[in-house]
């Protein structure tokens, strides 16, 4: 039992340490400023990339071998051409992803049409098209490594980043 000890020493200690960044990560907003009143619902400045990313959403999710967005993703979808159109300053890059089934080719493929399908759908909710670029990086970029549908799922995406 000697020998735990010391281990629960140092995640006590780490957690503290990631408490603390967190605790004065969250009293500073974007502009330096007290960080007191000026935070939207989501937690982030208005009109700011955390707001985007917290109350807006920045990914929307494929089904196995599909670029057709579903009903949550056209959701979210909405979400963001509101945002978007109502912050106009900012450039976005849609990046389309694939899971790790299949060729390479193929998914930088699949993801390119995942990506095409989200600029096309916020550009027909009038969100300038000379805003978006967009990127496939099929299935290099993974967020959930696996093999299983609960990673796959993960990895079916379009994430848009605001610039």
């Amino acid at each position: 039992m000697r020998s735990v000890t010391p281990l629960l020493a140092v995640l006590r200690a780490a957690a503290l340490v990631v408490l603390v960044v967190a605790v004065a990560a969250c009293s500073r907003n974007g502009a330096g400023g007290t960080g007191v009143g000026n935070l939207g619902p989501g937690g982030g400045a208005p009109g700011s990339q955390q707001e985007f990313l917290v109350s807006v959403g920045d990914r929307v999710f494929f089904e196995t071998d599909s670029s057709n967005l579903t009903p949550t993703a056209i959701a979210t979808l909405d979400k963001q051409a509101a945002w978007l159109n109502q912050y106009r300053n900012y450039r976005i890059l849609i990046e389309g992803h694939a899971d790790e089934r299949g060729t390479r080719e193929y998914n930088i493929a699949l993801g390119a049409r995942r990506g095409s399908i989200v600029v096309n759908y916020l550009v027909s909710k009038g969100v300038d098209q000379r805003r978006i670029t967009t990127k496939s990086f099929g299935k290099e970029r993974p967020v959930a490594i696996c093999n299983d549908i609960s990673c796959w799922s993960q990895n079916r995406r379009a994430v848009t980043v605001v610039q």
